[in-house]
């Protein structure tokens, strides 16, 4: 079976395993050191309309502000496509009390980690996005954390051989970090002023075996 055929099969039973929560890809989370990564949960998209309304977040994540209502639709969308997977980061510095696996722990919200597998002639390369939404969790190392976090889950789970990230050229935070990950610069957009980056798993600093519970 091509590559190409693998990934979506591969997704979609993932997506079948844990279709009772939250209506899609909510069946795992993955503990580190400074951050947890845990399902995009309905009680989690208050918070996030929240952070959504910041311009410097819209303009950082080439999004549109949305109603409230919109964002829920969009979880549910996100949740439901095997081709995504969307954690909400917490700061485990911030949670209240101890974890528990099935509690949103909205309170340590700080940002979301993704990864799309968008490229119709490889569907085992994934485009990966973060965003630490909360200031006071920025400077603490969470984001490269769950950099290298997610893209051990998504070779693990999924079976992603190259990753990529799409970000703007006046994001110099993320195109330091990614590049410091070993992404290289593979091309740039003029029109989007943006430029995109590109790593093969086995040049990427990724730790075995993975803290991963379900949910």
């Amino acid at each position: 079976m091509e590559a190409s055929e693998a990934a979506p099969a591969v997704a979609t039973a993932a997506v079948m395993e844990a279709e009772d929560v939250s209506g899609g890809k909510g069946s795992w989370y993955v503990l580190g050191e400074r951050a947890l990564m845990v399902p995009y949960m309905r009680e989690h998209v208050p918070r996030y309309h929240d952070w959504m309304q910041d311009p410097a977040l819209l303009e950082a994540t080439a999004s549109e502000p949305l109603s409230l209502s919109q964002e829920f639709e969009v979880h549910r969308s996100w949740t439901l496509d095997p081709l995504k997977h969307t954690f909400i980061l917490l700061d485990k510095e911030l949670i209240e009390g101890e974890f528990v696996p099935g509690n949103p722990h909205t309170e340590a919200m700080v940002g979301d980690v993704n990864i799309y597998m968008n490229d119709s002639d490889d569907m085992q390369i994934a485009e990966i996005e973060i965003m630490i939404a909360e200031h006071k969790s920025r400077g603490k190392g969470i984001g490269q954390e769950a950099i290298l976090l997610m893209m051990a889950f998504a070779v693990e789970k999924y079976g992603i051989h190259t990753f990529r990230a799409k970000i703007s050229e006046s994001n110099t935070a993320s195109l330091k970090l990614f590049r410091k990950l070993g992404f290289k610069d593979a091309s740039y957009s003029a029109v989007f002023k943006e430029v995109t980056l590109e790593a093969p798993t086995d040049s990427l600093p990724l730790r075995f075996p993975l803290t991963i519970g379900d949910w």
